[in-house]
C-alpha cells in the first residue's frame, strides 16, 4: 500500500531523488547515504523488492492498476523523476563546481557523510559484541576499497553488464560509491562521460532531425554500451534490493551496524585534502578522454594546513554539509506522522 503524501512530500521526494542523483555521479559519494539519512531507505529498498515475479504477471495479465501499487510506483517515479533531471542538470553543474572549488566541494561531502554517521549512529542502542564486530568489518572493506589500484578501461560488454551491477550499489549501500568503484574497474569515464555525452549529442542531433550519428560506429558503440550499462544497473538495483530486503528483514541490527562501519570506512575516499592522480601511458603522458579530460585513476592525499586560509573555509563547508544532512533528517522525522 504507497503512503499518503501532500504536495510538499512529493516535491522533496524529487528534490532528494534529484540529490541522489547528483551524488552517485560524484566519486566517493553513495546515494544511498541521502536515502538512509532522509529516511526512506527502507521503503526504497522494499520498493524495489516489489520488483518481482508477481509484478511481472501483474504486468502480462495488464493489471496496471494493481501493478502500480503493488509496487509503490508513485514513491519510485518521484525519486527517478528527480534522478533524470539531475543527471542533465545538477551533475553538470557539481562537474563545474569540482573543476573550480574542489576543495570546498569535497568538503562538503565530507561534512554530509559526518553528520550522516551522527545521525544513524546516534539512535543506534544495539552496541552488543556482534554488532561492533560487525561495525569493525563494515570500516575495514570501506578503507580496502579506497586503498585498491584501478584497473585499465575494458569495453567488452559482458563486462560493462557487470560494471553496471557493480556501479548501482553507490544507490542501494549507503557508504560505497558507484562510480569511485567504477574508477577502480577502469570504466568511470566510459559508462560516466562518454556514453552520456553521446546520448546527450544524440538526442541533441535528433531534436533538429539529424539522424548522421547512425552512420558513426563510434557513435553507435558507446550508445550500444550505455545501453548494456543501463540493463546492468537495472539487473543489479533489482537483484541488491532482494538480498538487502532479507538482511533488513531477518537482521536489521547487524545490517545497520554494518552500514554505519562502511559509512565510516569511505570517509578516507571523500577526504577533502587531496590531489588527483592522472592515468598515464607507458611513456608517462597523461592520458585524456574524447573530450580532452584527464582522467583521474585515484587520490594521493594529505594533511592540510593550519594557517592557510582556504583550510578554514573548507572546515566551513564541512560543518555547513553536516549542517544539511541533520536538517534534512530534522524534517522527515517532523513528517513521519504522516506517513503512518
Amino acid at each position: 500500500m504507497q503512503k499518503t503524501r501532500t504536495f510538499s512530500d512529493k516535491i522533496f521526494l524529487v528534490l532528494k531523488g534529484l540529490a541522489m542523483g547528483a551524488a552517485n555521479k560524484v566519486p566517493g559519494v553513495s546515494g544511498g547515504i541521502i536515502a538512509f539519512v532522509a529516511g526512506f531507505y527502507e521503503e526504497f529498498i522494499f520498493s524495489l523488492k516489489r520488483i518481482n515475479l508477481n509484478s511481472l504477471k501483474l504486468l502480462v495479465n495488464g493489471r496496471f492498476r494493481s501493478l502500480y501499487y503493488y509496487t509503490n510506483s508513485k514513491f519510485l517515479l518521484l525519486l527517478i523523476l528527480g534522478m533524470v533531471i539531475s543527471y542533465f542538470s545538477v551533475s553538470q553543474l557539481l562537474d563545474f563546481l569540482l573543476e573550480n572549488f574542489e576543495l570546498y566541494v569535497w568538503s562538503s561531502f565530507f561534512g554530509m557523510i559526518l553528520g550522516s554517521i551522527y545521525y544513524i549512529s546516534k539512535d543506534f542502542q544495539d552496541w552488543n559484541r556482534s554488532n561492533v564486530l560487525f561495525a569493525i568489518f563494515g570500516i575495514l572493506a570501506g578503507l580496502s576499497i579506497s586503498l585498491l589500484e584501478p584497473a585499465a578501461e575494458n569495453d567488452n560488454l559482458w563486462f560493462v553488464f557487470f560494471c553496471g551491477i557493480i556501479g548501482v550499489s553507490g544507490m542501494t549501500l549507503p557508504g560505497l560509491s558507484g562510480s569511485f568503484i567504477l574508477i577502480l574497474l577502469g570504466n568511470y569515464v566510459l559508462l560516466l562521460v562518454d556514453s552520456v555525452n553521446a546520448l546527450y549529442d544524440a538526442l541533441a542531433m535528433i531534436a533538429v532531425w539529424d539522424f548522421s550519428f547512425l552512420n558513426d560506429e563510434e557513435h553507435m558503440r558507446l550508445l550500444q554500451v550505455l545501453l548494456v550499462f543501463t540493463a546492468g544497473s537495472v539487473a543489479g538495483l533489482v537483484s541488491l534490493s532482494h538480498v538487502l530486503g532479507y538482511l533488513l528483514k531477518h537482521y536489521k541490527n547487524r545490517t545497520f551496524a554494518t552500514i554505519i562501519g562502511f559509512i565510516t570506512g569511505s570517509l578516507g575516499v571523500v577526504w577533502p585534502w587531496k590531489e588527483a592522480i592522472f592515468r598515464r601511458s607507458a611513456e608517462g603522458t597523461i592520458l585524456r578522454d574524447k573530450n580532452g579530460n584527464q582522467i583521474i585513476d585515484n587520490y594521493d592525499r594529505f594533511i592540510p594546513e593550519i594557517n592557510d586560509p582556504q583550510t578554514w573555509v573548507a572546515i566551513f563547508f564541512i560543518i555547513f554539509g553536516a549542517a544539511i544532512v541533520l536538517w534534512l533528517a530534522w524534517y522527515e522525522n517532523r513528517n513521519k506522522e504522516d506517513y503512518a
